[in-house]
């Protein structure tokens, strides 16, 4: 099902303290909001529509940048008026879906989304929620206790809500003036739409209190996989006058032979990334039959690769390349290729490394005859 999403980020989060809105802190390194911005786009919403507070314009251009089919649009001062802009902005184009989702929420996952999705097959609208399991209490204004209510049927709502969009906007387009809503799921309930529930997570808790981003940091690694994957590439010498390295041309009396650049470094770095997210080698995505990629910059595989890193929602943490050879010497181009590398990838410096090592004249490398390149990536996608 063909889907769009929007992020409702405009509050100001003054509940959990810090100077910064919960939505632009960290978590595990990453802002709030971009872990479920990444999960969205991963699975598929197109576009994903981000609504803020005019005062964080630059902040969420930062942290946003480079994710290609998102669109940051200003927000109101209740909810209510974040969701209806989010809404308005899906007009020119509306989408058959749309998962409202609150930024609070870090931890959504593909699966989440996926339910939601099959669960609008039979219903307007749906959302993930989970029984209540705790004794409810409620109380008067003197916080005693007066009544203990039933717990059967109740369930607590998360997000993200899903919602046939046409059935969305004409609910919010009926819904009363000056009144607040608690979710979107009421404004659908409210003119009679059909509402699924679909499995809830503990892991969709809302980060609120300053004490729930101590927790979430705990959770993160929960919700993160760690892999690792290696690459292996090796080319021959010809005739020219210089080989490109992990990004970096080299004069040398000879050229790596290839149908690309044969940039054996690249090429191995390419691979590993791959193999650390199940998507085969780069043979696989730019065939060597193919003449589209006759002497094409590695460049573009390699950056292929990591676009697939981030459509899965993941980052890359480290890259790890070593060089076999006996000539050219690596040592005093190193740093200029960390820097490349690290310019491509989009890494710090000190997540980059590149050594190099021969064969102490032993096999085709210490026989001067070609090259070769091992690479080891260490990429983090959801659990």
């Amino acid at each position: 099902m063909q889907f769009a999403a929007v992020i409702v980020a405009a509050g100001v989060g003054r509940r959990a303290g810090g100077e910064t809105p919960k939505q632009w802190r960290q978590v595990a390194g990453k802002p709030v909001a971009l872990w479920s911005a990444e999960t969205l786009m991963a699975a598929g919403a197109r576009p994903l529509v981000v609504v803020i507070s005019k005062e964080d314009a630059a902040i969420a251009a930062e942290v946003f940048v480079g994710l290609e089919g998102l669109e940051i649009v200003i927000g109101g001062t209740e909810r209510i008026d974040s969701v209806r802009a989010g809404l308005d902005a899906l007009r020119a184009h509306p989408p058959e879906a749309v998962l409202i989702h609150d930024a609070a929420r870090p931890f959504v996952t593909s699966a989440h989304i996926a339910d939601l999705l099959g669960a609008l097959e039979q219903a307007e609208g749906a959302l993930p929620a989970l029984p209540v399991s705790d004794t409810l209490k409620r109380t008067g204004p003197d916080r005693i206790v007066i009544e203990t209510p039933g717990r059967d049927g109740l369930w607590r709502a998360q997000t993200p809500q899903a919602f046939r969009y046409t059935a969305l906007v004409d609910a919010y387009a009926r819904w009363p003036a000056g009144e607040t809503p608690t979710d979107d799921a009421a404004v659908l309930e409210r003119v009679g739409g059909r509402v699924a529930l679909t499995p809830g997570d503990p892991m969709l808790m809302k980060l609120t209190y300053p004490e729930d981003f101590p927790m979430a940091e705990a959770l993160a690694g929960a919700a993160r996989v760690v892999r690792v994957g290696q690459g292996l590439d090796a080319h021959r010498f010809g005739e020219g006058t210089s080989v490109w390295l992990c990004g970096i041309a080299i004069p040398h009396d000879q050229s790596l032979i290839g149908h690309s650049d044969a940039d054996a470094g690249l090429h191995a770095l390419t691979d590993a990334i791959l193999g650390a997210i199940g998507e085969g080698d780069i043979g696989d995505h730019f065939p060597p039959t193919d003449p589209q990629w006759r002497g094409a910059a590695s460049d573009l595989f390699l950056l292929h690769a990591v676009e697939l890193v981030k459509r899965k929602g993941g980052r890359l943490l480290n890259v790890d390349v070593t060089l076999v050879c006996e000539r050219p010497k690596i040592k005093p181009h190193r740093a200029a290729m960390r820097e490349r590398l690290a310019k491509l990838l989009g890494l710090p410096l000190d997540r980059v490394s590149v050594k190099a090592t021969t064969m102490e004249e032993m096999g085709f490398t210490g026989r001067g005859e070609g090259l070769a390149a091992q690479a080891i990536a260490t990429v983090e996608t959801p659990a």
